[in-house]
């Protein structure tokens, strides 16, 4: 092993296959207990390239930052293929989207080079907590991008994820890393005994938390359901996202997706997916020829949400509307969170000077809104979250006011046919535990769920599947410590894992 180590060539080709093979305990493998092997590899190489120059420490965390995010993020370069503007790209997104986010993988190396890492328990703690805080960086430097993080590795054991409605999806990301490295105290140099005193401390730890987990599990499952008024349908229509490049009538699309949801024979919030039209086509509606064939199937009490690009003469907003049976818009959100170069283009005074423009149809950029409400109607109300807006942890109810559930409203044709939309689901599930609110997603060319408040999948339409998902009930709300501290419970845990790393070095 020491002189496989001492080739940086070897080195460097082990690091990208370690991040490969990290990369497929993520969704869909959800291969989990490869972390178990890799993380302890990369402890070791890290510890023993310490003494290397500064320039390779560097490398030591983005090689392996690269192969990870090369494996699991190689899908984003299909939203390029929709724009022959942007043909040229596909093969430059595939390396660069990993190159940028590898460097944080890189800084994370590149200090541990002055944390003086060796092989004891106390390094074990210094590496996941400076990885947590550098994921936890990845998530919210620069608007952000939360995207698999090491714990998205757990997401399907679901008695074990109970735990993010106390603590959070970065503090449970440090736990889930520190518990990914403890078989490297196999080889430490200390007696047995601790050795048995720390993996039975650990086992002991997973334990409670998987009673814990299940307990909450059983709770909900039995705790009564609150009716719902009017009647919620989830209507996913796969639409082939080509469409929505052309000048095709929004009659045609709205015929689909009636027919999709067809019967309406009582009130009902019929919920469409992300970015079907615009207002001003909304506007126009009212005049078409067919429009009564639409409008007439709904109950006068039945409303609609659309997903809708909003253009106020002045700047241009990717919305959620709210519209009564007739179509006419009574109340709306916009979107808070854009993707950069997806919804709008940095620097664009600059860079459209190079024929460059933003992934979405159209040439000018979204605006973000800085507002979140709660919607409301008939006897619910809910917190609207549009597209990736429900990677982001902590920070969704913006004034903390009370409501019922989470709904996502998402277009993942841009994935293509990759594991991105399953990826994006998963998100869903870690949100609607930590809030302790049922969450009801529904994409085009992607997942459409009911997801309950612990995490479970109540009813489901897969990627390519069209359909609609009836909702009558959901979870009555269980407030989780999470709401309300949100990420300030990260930061206690980084307090505590401080203390204890200086404690053990004192008492060394």
């Amino acid at each position: 092993m020491s002189q496989i180590l001492k080739n940086k060539f070897a080195i460097g080709i082990t690091l990208i296959f370690l991040g490969v093979f990290s990369s497929f305990s993520l969704p869909p493998y959800n291969y989990f207990f490869i972390n178990f092997f890799t993380f302890p590899f990369l402890f070791y190489i890290l510890v023993f390239n310490l003494n290397n120059n500064l320039i390779n420490n560097f490398l030591t965390g983005w090689l392996y930052g690269f192969g990870y995010f090369c494996s699991n993020l190689y899908w984003i370069s299909n939203s390029l293929k929709f724009d022959e503007n942007f043909e040229n790209l596909v093969v430059f997104s595939i390396i660069f989207i990993p190159f940028l986010l590898s460097l944080l993988y890189g800084i994370f190396s590149f200090l541990l080079k002055f944390l003086n890492l060796k092989m004891n328990f106390s390094s074990i703690l210094i590496f996941s907590l400076l990885l947590s805080i550098i994921e936890y960086l990845r998530g919210n430097i620069f608007g952000g991008f939360p995207w698999n993080l090491i714990s998205f590795s757990m997401v399907n054991l679901t008695s074990s994820l109970q735990i993010l409605n106390l603590i959070g999806t970065y503090s449970f990301n440090l736990i889930v890393i520190t518990i990914y490295c403890l078989p490297t105290i196999i080889i430490f140099k200390f007696n047995r005994l601790k050795k048995v005193i720390i993996f039975l401390s650990v086992i002991l730890i997973l334990v409670i938390n998987y009673f814990y987990g299940n307990n909450r599990i059983e709770q909900i499952q039995l705790s009564k359901k609150k009716q719902i008024y009017p009647t919620i349908k989830l209507i996913s229509p796969s639409f082939n996202i080509e469409r929505f490049f052309i000048e095709e009538p929004i009659i045609n699309k709205l015929e689909e997706l009636m027919e999709i949801g067809h019967p309406f024979n009582k009130d009902f919030l019929l919920v469409f997916p992300e970015g079907i039209s615009d207002n001003f086509e909304l506007n126009d509606l009212r005049n078409s020829n067919s429009f009564n064939k639409i409008s007439n199937q709904l109950n006068a009490n039945s409303k609609i949400i659309i997903g809708i690009s909003y253009d106020d003469g002045e700047k241009i907003f990717n919305s959620l509307a709210l519209l009564n049976s007739k179509f006419v818009l009574e109340d709306k959100y916009s979107k808070n969170k854009l993707v950069p170069f997806g919804e709008f283009l940095p620097f664009e005074k600059f860079l459209s000077n190079f024929g460059l423009k933003k992934v979405t149809y159209g040439y000018r950029s979204f605006s973000s809104s800085n507002e979140r409400s709660i919607m409301n109607f008939g006897s619910i109300s809910f917190l609207p979250l549009i597209c990736y807006e429900i990677i982001f942890s902590g920070k969704l109810n913006l004034y903390n006011k009370d409501y019922d559930f989470i709904l996502n409203i998402s277009e993942d044709g841009w994935f293509g046919n990759s594991i991105g939309p399953i990826q994006h689901f998963s998100h869903s599930i870690f949100r609607s535990i930590e809030e302790g609110k049922d969450v009801l997603r529904v994409a085009n060319n992607g997942i459409s769920a009911h997801i309950s408040l612990n995490g479970k999948v109540v009813k489901m339409l897969d990627t390519t599947e069209k359909g609609s998902i009836e909702i009558n009930s959901v979870s009555k709300v269980f407030p989780t410590f999470f709401s309300i501290y949100g990420n300030k419970i990260f930061f206690c845990l980084v307090f505590f894992y401080t203390s204890l790393i200086f404690l053990l070095k004192r008492f060394k």
